[in-house]
């Protein structure tokens, strides 16, 4: 039985601010963005509501960062960059190789995929010039 939800003014200004953005934030940037706002908003909201659009797939957690959740708004699959100094992470633009392969492996040994990601590691072009 699928749970349908009421609409709520504040979850939909989370899920507007997270897909505004390219910079994959954390729910306390979200927080920071929204109080001026909305100002009962409390980070515990900004929370229960992600957590809610995540599991409706509105929101996907592109990598954890220092500890915290990174989310994305652009749902379909796509490969990140993740910058090992400043922790910036950057939607991957990159030739990703047939992975067909892959999926009809794994459903002959009884996989049932879902999804998958693909994370790049290293320095961005702001830390490299840094050095």
């Amino acid at each position: 039985m699928e749970v349908v939800r009421k609409r709520s003014k504040k979850r939909d200004a989370i899920l507007t601010k997270i897909k505004s953005t390219t910079s994959h934030p954390s729910a306390e940037w979200v927080y920071r963005q929204l109080k001026p706002e909305y100002p009962d908003l409390s980070l515990g909201t900004v929370y229960r509501n992600i957590a809610v659009l995540k599991e409706e797939g509105q929101v996907i957690t592109a990598h954890i960062v220092n500890g915290q959740e990174r989310l994305d708004g652009c749902t379909h699959s796509h490969p990140h960059f993740v910058c090992d100094i400043c922790g910036a992470v950057i939607d991957g633009e990159v030739e990703l190789p047939e992975v067909g392969p892959y999926l009809s492996a794994g459903e002959r040994q009884g996989f049932k995929i879902e999804r998958q990601e693909l994370v790049f590691h290293g320095k961005c072009s702001n830390c490299l010039k840094a050095c």
